[in-house]
């Protein structure tokens, strides 16, 4: 995951169950607009970024933050390799005791060494593997390079755009995480440090698979009742293409899951949640919202309907088709919460 805003005032989390649910939904509706606002307005109005060194207390970092109040995860620091402010956010990464190599953004852990192959297979490999034949693939934020790894291990795929408005963390994790950076090294990437939906209004129907390897929703709160994130990937999707966003957890933000699924549903001739697991992400679980446009193969995502060959297969540490399929199967509060099943 890559982060897009600056920190966030705690006084605007109320305490109350219902206020709280609403602006978390808030927020995660203006994380996304935010990847689409010009790059100019967003060098003008954006916030200067925030040290987060107050969470490095005697070698440990410790991830807090408002949307898993009450709770901490805590890292022992073995060397830190670079702290510094971009233009946008506060880049942190370490050398941790027993999780390698840690990137986190305005506070908060995107990947570590110890399990970043989980979420970045599962981000990649299930929508790709459910589309029969994807040729061009987006993925707006990423900067990591996970993403692009993964993408890389299909053949049939002929050109990978990426769109990364901050080009520091690119810079970053080509230096200090070449484990996940080495995705910018296929010939098929095109990096594009731009505004993701001039990108994508310049681009209409032309990919079969868009994934959004975005932050979680942290930052300044406003109300929004649309979704235009969602809209500008639809324009741009190919028929019978596929989203893949990130979908935050049902341990921690099933109450604005749902809301954010049903506000997509009209615009998709399916919608659909899977989850992973990975220890260094709040509660131990991320999920994915995954939708299809119509057109072609309506079918959902649930089952591939391509496989990898064992070449591939012996050098993924996460995914396979059963893995794929059984991340479908949500807990009956999800199932409930997201999609009012009984």
């Amino acid at each position: 995951m890559t982060n897009f805003f600056g920190s966030t005032n705690l006084e605007l989390m109320s305490s109350n169950r219902c206020n709280y649910t609403t602006q978390l939904f808030t927020l995660l509706l203006l994380s996304t607009t935010l990847l689409f606002t010009s790059v100019s307005a967003m060098t003008s109005d954006f916030p200067p970024p925030q040290s987060f060194s107050h969470l490095i207390i005697d070698n440990w970092f410790h991830e807090r933050g408002p949307l898993w109040p009450g709770q901490s995860f805590s890292l022992q620091i073995k060397q830190i390799l670079h702290h510094a402010q971009s233009q946008f956010q506060d880049i942190l990464v370490f050398d941790s005791v027993h999780h390698g190599k840690v990137l986190v953004l305005d506070g908060v852990i995107q990947c570590t060494e110890r399990d970043e192959f989980s979420y970045q297979e599962m981000m990649a490999h299930i929508p790709l593997f459910a589309h029969p034949n994807p040729k061009r693939v987006l993925v707006i934020g990423g900067g990591d390079g996970g993403v692009l790894r993964e993408i890389a291990r299909h053949p049939s795929v002929e050109e990978i755009c990426i769109c990364e408005l901050d080009k520091e963390v690119i810079e970053v994790s080509k230096k200090y995480l070449p484990f996940m950076a080495k995705g910018f090294e296929d010939p098929r990437v095109q990096v594009h440090i731009m505004d993701g939906a001039k990108f994508m209004e310049e681009n209409q129907g032309s990919f079969d698979v868009i994934i959004t390897d975005s932050s979680d929703p942290v930052g300044p709160a406003s109300v929004l009742f649309e979704t235009p994130f969602y809209k500008a990937m639809h324009g741009s999707l190919r028929e019978g293409g596929i989203v893949c966003t990130q979908g935050e957890c049902v341990w921690l933000h099933v109450d604005l899951i749902g809301p954010l699924v049903k506000a997509i549903t009209p615009l998709f001739e399916t919608v659909e949640y899977a989850y992973c697991t990975i220890p260094s992400y709040p509660s131990g679980q991320i999920g994915f919202i995954l939708a299809r446009k119509a057109g072609g193969d309506v079918r959902g995502c649930k089952e591939p309907v391509r496989e990898a060959g064992d070449d591939v297969l012996k050098e993924l540490r996460y995914y396979t088709p059963e893995i794929h399929r059984a991340a479908f199967v949500l807990p009956a509060f999800a199932n409930r919460a997201i999609f009012g099943e009984k």
